[in-house]
């Protein structure tokens, strides 16, 4: 009887830790996902806080552009509002199309494109944008990793005891959105 129970003893006990080994990853993971967020969210900050500055000095040069610079302001309110990662994605894409066309309006300015504020702004602008990409690529594969344990079993009856849940890749929906904006004037 005391064999049966120290059997019974040791399953238990290799259960529980079993149990725990796996929270702790899933937690370990969770976190990590939440960091690579937070890095994006960093960049992001970044972007939005450069576009004012480009704008304000693209003004004196573009006076009959309001429409443009009316895209931009609207797009990067939108994206500092973004409460979730589907809805940044989203308003972060139309941002970066906003931008895109922005920087082609611009190709009408000669004198805009020869001021150096302008093309330190703009070099900075395209720094950021190199940095939200790698961001975002880190942050789906964190996210990859989180997703894949949590679905995967034996891992997954443990984040379902523990409601831990799916988390959503950082993704542009519209095609057009994909492309990085073009900010080289050479």
């Amino acid at each position: 009887m005391w064999i049966a129970l120290g059997i019974i003893g040791a399953i238990i006990v290799v259960v529980l830790l079993f149990v725990i080994g796996v929270y702790n990853a899933l937690v370990r993971l969770r976190n990590q996902v939440d960091n690579s967020w937070s890095q994006i969210d960093v960049q992001l900050k970044r972007r939005h806080d450069l576009i004012p500055n480009l704008m304000e000095t693209a003004k004196g040069y573009m006076k009959h552009e309001r429409e443009t610079f009316e895209a931009i302001t609207q797009a990067r309110a939108a994206a500092m509002g973004a409460n979730n990662v589907a809805d940044a994605a989203k308003a972060e894409g139309a941002l970066g199309e906003a931008l895109s066309k922005f920087m082609l309006v611009v190709e009408n300015y000669p004198d805009l494109k020869a001021n150096q504020n302008f093309l330190s702004l703009q070099e900075e602008l395209t720094s950021t944008e190199n940095k939200i990409s790698f961001a975002r690529q880190s942050y789906n594969d964190q996210v990859l990793g989180f997703n894949n344990k949590i679905q995967m079993f034996p891992s997954n009856i443990v984040a379902g005891m523990f409601a831990f849940t799916k988390r959503d890749f950082f993704e542009i929906e519209d095609a057009s959105q994909r492309e990085v904006p073009k900010v080289d004037f050479s």
